[in-house]
């Protein structure tokens, strides 16, 4: 553990040397170089930020956190001026709302916000000008002079320009001035000097501690940051209880309404929000009432300038809970439109004071959160088109505006008001179409070629918490960034690049994602759909240090990818499975070599930042990993239960002891700082049961106990083999009566190169056991041993002396022996038990000397492990440029592929380039069922225009005939489309029979197989072919030998841990190469696109596998 006192100063200030805003261009530094301006240490002994008085408040403030956040890194606070003597601090006047009638509008005393205190000019001290282009005597001053040139910026949104001025104010020889095109342009100007400095966004919230240093140098002579990429940025702060409820209500006084959710509360959130470049905010829903609850709330979020909206059910500024509190008759406009309308423009007069800094929801829900109900979808098309022209009619006369057009409107398409548009609804074209995802972080529609015209734009509404079905998912961090940046940046390729908002829950525990998204937003050419490695990297040196950075980047990603790809309120014992593939033994294996990374990283940090690194980091990979040991055990207690095994019991005790360690990190979470975060992981999590809502407490699942003070009537030992829950000696359900044989799956030199069989106790008494192969080339890696009281329940694995077995062709079933002098009157029943093995020794033709071959009745490929990609039969202007694009870290395993660029229209199998796989098939004369597992999608352009792939799989040589696949159904209402709820649940399409298509194999030989995306969307990430030896597990079989690429009778890819690219697996990338490689095939246009290898072209960014 690294220490403090003057050694430990000097580790520290080497760990963190590299200080810098994320992302963004570099200004400051800790160290001089030729020509730098220093800011702070040297001859500056005691800064000072000057701004003028006639500055916005918003800015003022932020002004002061510039000044206290010198202080927090160098030790001594910077001051703050106006440049007048004696003045006080600045003031934000409001009339507050009268919160004791909230029908008919009245407002109470004036009050007002204070900013930071003004301390006595300096002008020798100023080392820091801020202000607002037309709102800053000093800034303007300056531009007329032509000392700074702010024509880059000038006139746009939230844009500013930093930059070195000599002799800016009379007494000042040198100053950085940031000067801003409007109030969030000098706000974010002065918390990029704050980034780079050294104190992070989260300073608060995830208690990153400032960068220490005492000098600090202005590097860069002149920066300028022109307008975001996304208008406005956001989150939903969603407050279903239990977490952030409880941690308001014990942290904030009662509001007359509810829980505190007041402005103490909200200058946090603000504050939060500006530092990380956002701009927007829908506030707390469930359990509160924004603008009520404090009368404060709402023009706190104009002083400090966020602008204020309402989430998609809550229209024209009022919140939920306020119509069914405070007015008579029902949440219908059919019934009551003339109550509504009055709620509606008391909503207009409260917020016409801060409409500078509104962004008006329209649009109308069912009551609470759900669909308009009782009437025909016609109806409810024509109700509301008279409802929205009324609102816009409201408003025009409440804010006193003429032309409605320029107040700033979003109509939120959530759940079944976007079908409302194929029944001819009609949007007007300045109010902006904010579609959503299906709440899962699939976007269920984006802008069409034709719509991107309107004037009002297009947004999305993004979930990384939901309540609701098929499960809700509100505990703790379940994102994969990497799909985030994909989804993302598809919706603004397509031009949703207006409105960005999602729905965070509590915000505690998921400032990753949040902090993920927002960069997304801010800056989308700075970071590309490929930049999450990166992102993560600079992340890890803000928050941490650079001498961390790569091992933190490499746990979080792995932690993203583990954690998305079936959320943890979806774990159940069922999913993962026990006997195939070694599936739930590799999961557990990840997780464990997850928690492993994250503590030794946790371990060698400095005690600083130990805290954040917990919240962040450890935290999050210690729960996932519980949650899984208890559900992975749960399965392993049913098989074991179901082979009567004596160990069914110890798993029993390992899970319970696992639910135990999930109330100790917990209580830890609450113990943390003093008890800081109390209450935030007050949520259940364990105990799902199919039901969609919480659990109400933490519960285990449902386990079998074994008696074991008898032993079974079929003896004191067991045989169980891999691929059954079957046992034998002994009768059960799973295999033949008075059947004393088991069978393994097959052994090949093309499959995996062991299968298994284990020996157990499920007596009372210890007894040695003996394993005799009838074949001497067939080998056990134990051949002997002893279960019960000093023994243990042993896996025996089976592997071929392949230079010794017959020759090929050879096909037939080895038996091998197991006894045990443990007999008992079990002998009179029952036969000795014998494990059967089918062995297949075969041969591919020397011709064949790349692609993937058959084995166990079957072919897996990942998706990226392409032959060639073969150019589009037809070239049109759609297919300029169009190619195939590795998305790395990402999906369930390690990748994806799909069409690039992401703004590609729909195009054809004539139109679209194909991936090309190469296959080698033993079966003949049956039919081949190819299902491909594609990333999470939704029909984004329209149901007119459904998702849909072409495919073919032919014998080499002959000409493909594809067919048409539309894997996505249509959406009706608000119902999603046919086994949507297995695809977020599974986190793919493919493994519910939707992308399932069936081809004949004449023969046996050589294949192609060619998939045509014809759409951006449609990621693949593995294709099986089966033929009937496929067993069920949730990520399908491991890889099939690729040759060319592996050995033969060497490839022991016994589960997806074994796969080449498999993030958290045991080949890594060293893998591509491991055998030797192989050429790829590159046709025509295709140059640096990888093929089985995996190469890169555009898609560069390896998905790191932990080696």
């Amino acid at each position: 553990m690294l220490g403090f006192g003057a050694k430990g100063a000097a580790v520290w200030l080497a760990l963190t040397s590299v200080v810098a805003g994320l992302g963004q261009e570099r200004l400051i530094s800790i160290n001089a170089t030729a020509g730098a301006f220093q800011i702070a240490g040297g001859p500056v002994s005691k800064g000072q930020v000057l701004v003028s008085d006639n500055e916005y408040w918003g800015v003022i403030r932020a002004a002061g956190d510039l000044a206290l956040d010198f202080g927090r890194v160098t030790g001594i606070n910077y001051t703050l001026s106006n440049g007048k003597p004696t003045s006080g601090p600045a003031t934000y006047g409001y009339r507050p709302v009268n919160n004791k009638n909230n029908t008919f509008f009245t407002t109470t005393a004036p009050s007002n916000f204070t900013g930071p205190a003004y301390s006595e000019p300096s002008p020798s001290d100023v080392v820091i000008i801020a202000g607002t282009i037309g709102h800053s005597a000093v800034i303007d001053s300056l531009i007329a002079s032509g000392k700074i040139d702010v024509s880059a910026v000038k006139g746009k949104w939230e844009s500013f320009t930093s930059q070195v001025v000599e002799n800016p104010v009379p007494g000042t020889a040198k100053a950085l001035v940031i000067a801003g095109s409007d109030p969030r342009g000098s706000i974010f100007g002065i918390y990029d000097v704050s980034e780079q400095i050294g104190v992070s966004p989260w300073y608060f919230w995830a208690d990153t501690p400032p960068k220490q240093s005492k000098n600090h140098y202005v590097i860069l002579n002149k920066k300028v940051q022109g307008p975001p990429s996304v208008k406005y940025r956001g989150f939903f702060l969603n407050d279903e209880q239990p977490a952030l409820t409880n941690w308001v209500a014990t942290h904030y006084v009662d509001t007359p309404y509810g829980p505190g959710y007041g402005v103490e509360f909200h200058k946090l959130i603000f504050e939060v929000l500006l530092r990380l470049r956002a701009n927007y905010f829908w506030p707390t829903l469930w359990a509160s009432m924004f603008e009520v609850d404090d009368p404060g709330n709402q023009p706190l979020a104009d002083a400090y300038e966020i602008v204020l909206g309402t989430s998609h059910t809550e229209p024209l500024m009022r919140a939920q809970n306020e119509f069914g509190k405070f007015y008579q008759g029902a949440w219908a406009y059919n019934l009551n439109n003339k109550t509504i309308d009055d709620y509606f423009r008391y909503g207009i007069q409260r917020a016409k004071p801060y409409a500078r800094n509104s962004l008006w929801t329209v649009g109308m829900r069912g009551t609470g959160d759900t669909a308009i109900e009782g009437l025909g979808v016609e109806y409810i098309v024509e109700m509301l088109q008279t409802l929205v022209s009324n609102q816009r009619r409201l408003m025009s006369e409440g804010l006193e505006v003429k032309d409605v057009t320029t107040i700033p409107q979003a109509w939120c398409l959530y759940k079944e008001v976007m079908s409302y548009l194929f029944h001819g609804l009609e949007v007007p074209d300045d109010v902006t179409l904010l579609w959503a995802d299906d709440n899962w972080g699939n976007v269920r529609r984006l802008p069409l070629k034709n719509e991107t015209g309107r004037h009002g734009g297009a947004g999305v509404y993004y979930h990384f918490d939901y309540v609701g079905g098929t499960r809700s998912y509100k505990w703790i961090n379940t994102v994969q960034l990497s799909k985030t940046a994909e989804q993302m940046h598809m919706a603004y390729a397509r031009g949703a690049d207006r409105i960005w908002v999602v729905n965070v829950g509590d915000m505690k525990a998921l400032e990753v994602p949040i902090n993920h998204y927002f960069d997304l937003a801010y800056d989308a050419k700075r970071w590309g759909v490929d930049s999450t490695a990166e992102w993560t990297r600079l992340w890890a040196t803000r928050e941490f240090a650079p001498a961390f950075a790569a091992d933190i980047s490499d746990v979080v990603q792995r932690y993203a990818m583990y954690a998305s790809r079936r959320k943890f309120e979806l774990v159940e014992p069922y999913v993962y499975s026990i006997i195939n593939y070694n599936e739930a033994q590799a999961v557990e294996k990840q997780w464990a070599d997850l928690v492993a990374d994250a503590q030794a990283i946790y371990d060698k940090l400095p005690a600083s930042l130990q805290p954040t690194f917990f919240q962040t980091v450890l935290h999050p990979a210690l729960a996932g990993q519980i949650v899984h040991k208890i559900n992975i055990g749960g399965a392993r207690n049913f098989h074991f239960a179901q082979q009567r095994r004596n160990s069914a019991n110890d798993v029993i005790n390992a899970v319970v002891a696992a639910g135990q360690e999930d109330a100790e990190l917990t209580a830890r979470w609450d113990e943390l700082l003093g008890g800081k975060w109390k209450h935030f992981m007050d949520q259940p999590h364990l105990g799902w049961d199919g039901y969609w809502q919480q659990p109400m407490r933490n519960s285990l699942p449902a386990m079998i106990h074994v008696q074991t003070n008898y032993p079974s009537v079929a003896g004191h030992v067991g045989i169980g083999v891999e691929g059954s829950n079957a046992t034998i000696k002994g009768d059960d359900k799973y295999h033949g009566n008075s059947n004393n044989n088991l069978v393994t799956p097959p052994l090949d030199p093309y499959g995996p190169s062991t299968r298994y069989f284990e020996v157990f106790t499920r007596g009372t008494k210890e007894c040695e056991w003996e394993a005799a192969p009838w074949q001497p080339w067939v080998k056990l890696s134990q051949y002997k041993g002893v279960v019960g009281a000093k023994g243990s329940d042993t896996r025996v694995f089976i592997s071929i002396d392949w230079t010794k077995a017959p020759a090929a062709p050879y096909s037939g079933t080895i038996n091998i022996n197991v006894t045990t002098p443990c007999k008992n009157l079990d002998r009179y029943g029952f036969r000795d038990p014998m494990v059967q093995v089918p062995v297949i020794n075969r041969d591919v033709p020397s011709s064949f000397s790349k692609g993937f071959v058959e084995s166990d009745g079957h072919v897996s490929i990942s998706g990226t492990h392409y032959s060639a990609i073969i150019p589009a039969s037809k070239s049109v202007p759609e297919n300029k440029d169009v190619t195939y694009h590795k998305f790395a870290n990402y999906g369930r395993t390690g990748s994806g592929i799909g069409l690039f660029p992401q703004n590609t229209e729909k195009l054809t199998v004539d139109t679209a380039p194909a991936l090309e796989y190469d296959l080698y098939f033993f079966s003949n004369h049956s039919k081949a069922n190819v299902t491909l597992y594609i990333s999470p999608v939704l029909n984004y352009l329209g149901e007119h225009d459904p998702i849909e792939y072409g495919i073919a799989l032919y014998p080499k040589g002959e000409t493909p005939k594809p067919k048409s696949m539309k894997p996505v159904g249509p959406t009706v209402g608000g119902d999603m489309p046919a086994n949507w709820d297995g695809m977020v649940a599974d986190s793919i399409w493919g493994k519910w029979g939707e992308t399932k298509t069936t081809f004949e194999v004449p023969k046996a030989g050589e294949y192609k197989l060619r998939i045509w995306a014809l759409m951006p969307s449609i990621i693949v990430q593995k294709v099986i072919v089966d033929f009937g030896g496929v067993r069920p597990s949730w990520f399908g079989p491991p890889e099939s030998f690729l040759a060319g690429r592996d050995a033969k009778g060497a490839y022991n890819v016994t589960s997806f841990l074994d796969e080449v690219d498999t993030v958290g697996g045991n080949r890594g990338e060293e893998g591509k190469l491991a055998q030797g490689g192989i050429k790829l095939e590159v046709k025509e246009d295709d140059k640096g696109h990888g093929g089985h290898g995996g190469g890169e072209g555009k898609g560069k960014g390896k998905g790191k596998g932990r080696h």
